[in-house]
């Protein structure tokens, strides 16, 4: 059995593995889990067009752990390159995949006429890929072959997000995925490990601890009051999948004994439209308080918010006298209609920019949160001049504390090998010592394209 490594390696995105498994007639199946787009660059950059570093006609089945980008961006491009093999995920995924996939051909071809850009792939792609594409529930046991079983565990990330583990030469070999944080308010929790020889481990946060998650409703109450009090503009830049249905479930709570009749506006397309992919499935969300039992029985939505779909929608935002919060996308501030309020409300010293999701490097939005005192926009030199805070437990990702414990299987026996990937150097080498020492196990910081045989 052998597993390569051919992204999130010296970064926190791209994710895509491939695991080399024999079957019990001894005949090699080539199985790839996630296939993500990087980011931090331009969608067309030289990374999204690179070669896989594999065969895409020689694969036999892709899995998906869950609908980000960074996990599901260069599928279509897999099957421009001859995949033609079935692809799986959870049905949630299945449903939010469409939606990423959908939004972000249409910004690639946007810039595609705009600027010139080469395109991943075509809609032709996108459409084939839905076709070939298979919804499963959890612990719904796949046979690839005699002798080798997939299966889907929540790993309450995201909506229908899942951990995957194969079952193959007599070995247990486990994917993370994205280990979803504790207490997240609208899902379950992270399902434990049952057991494990080798897990493949994201390691965004394997370098700290998340504040504790009581302070996630008090210091976003306290920005909303501080816009307020200074008549300003709340800007809160927030991926569309999890992080903004964590927001506006947490502002619904508030709104009621936070009094006010500010505007709030949901700015982005693929946000409302995901919204409502989470009302469809609320049977996968388990929620902390009996909001279901509200007269509107809606868990996303109060007087005062306005979805904004339409393009003429969101300029008449502009309209509207200070103070508003306006959420839009993209949550790294890498595009999207974020990009205009920046524009408008950084050099504003009353406005505020609310960061509440992790900022990749290169990105726009790793240096509003470094403290740039000017950034570049579209060609144009912003001060910045508006208030930066941040929101830790709003993460939708394991710390270095529940990564630990989730890393220590049910049956107590500790995995003999941990692969980190999906973070950022300095902190795969923190985790990696970390666990080390607390787990007495060999852990790997795998190099980009490298095989290992396990």
């Amino acid at each position: 059995m052998k597993i390569s490594f051919h992204g999130a390696n010296n970064e926190v995105t791209g994710s895509c593995f491939l695991l080399t498994a024999n079957d019990a007639h001894g005949k090699e199946h080539r199985l790839l889990v996630d296939c993500g787009m990087f980011q931090g660059e331009r969608m067309c950059g030289d990374k999204n067009m690179s070669p896989f570093g594999f065969d895409p006609s020689s694969l036999d089945a892709v899995y998906v752990t869950h609908p980000h980008a960074d996990h599901t961006g260069r599928l279509p491009k897999l099957i421009k390159e001859g995949y033609a093999g079935p692809i799986t995920m959870t049905h949630p995924c299945k449903a939010l995949t469409k939606v990423v996939l959908d939004d972000a051909y249409h910004i690639m071809s946007e810039n595609a006429k705009k600027c010139g850009d080469r395109v991943l792939y075509e809609r032709e792609d996108l459409e084939t890929l839905e076709a070939r594409t298979t919804g499963i529930g959890y612990h719904e046991e796949i046979e690839v072959a005699p002798g080798i079983t997939v299966m889907f565990h929540d790993a309450g990330h995201v909506l229908g997000s899942a951990f995957i583990s194969f079952e193959a030469e007599g070995r247990r070999v486990v994917f993370s995925g994205d280990v979803g944080n504790d207490y997240v308010p609208i899902l379950p929790d992270t399902e434990p490990i049952s057991r494990a020889d080798v897990v493949v481990c994201e390691a965004t946060y394997g370098h700290r601890v998340h504040e504790p998650p009581t302070e996630r409703a008090s210091k976003l109450r306290a920005a909303i009051e501080e816009t307020i009090h200074a008549g300003g503009v709340l800007l809160i830049p927030a991926f569309s999948i999890e992080r903004t249905q964590e927001l506006l479930y947490e502002i619904d709570i508030m709104l009621r004994t936070l009094k006010t009749s500010v505007p709030m506006y949901l700015d982005s397309p693929m946000a409302i439209r995901a919204t409502e992919i989470y009302r469809h499935f609320k049977e996968y969300l388990r929620f902390d308080t009996p909001i279901l039992s509200e007269p509107d029985r809606d868990f996303f939505s109060f007087p005062n918010l306005h979805e904004t779909l339409l393009v003429d929608e969101s300029k008449a935002i502009n309209d509207v006298k200070a103070p508003k919060v306006i959420i839009a996308g993209s949550g790294m501030m890498s595009g999207g209609r974020i990009m205009h309020h920046l524009m408008r409300y950084l050099p504003d010293p009353k406005s505020r920019v609310l960061i509440i999701g992790y900022q990749a490097a290169g990105t726009l939005g790793r240096k509003i949160y470094e403290g740039a005192k000017t950034v570049r926009i579209y060609g144009k030199e912003i001060e910045v001049h508006a208030g930066v805070a941040a929101i830790g437990a709003f993460s939708a990702h394991a710390d270095m504390n529940k990564l630990t414990r989730w890393l220590q299987p049910e049956d107590g026996n500790v995995p003999k090998k941990i692969f980190l990937v999906h973070g950022d150097p300095e902190a795969k080498e923190v985790f990696a010592t970390h666990l080390r020492h607390e787990l007495k196990t060999n852990v790997v910081i795998p190099a980009f394209q490298s095989s290992h045989e396990i």
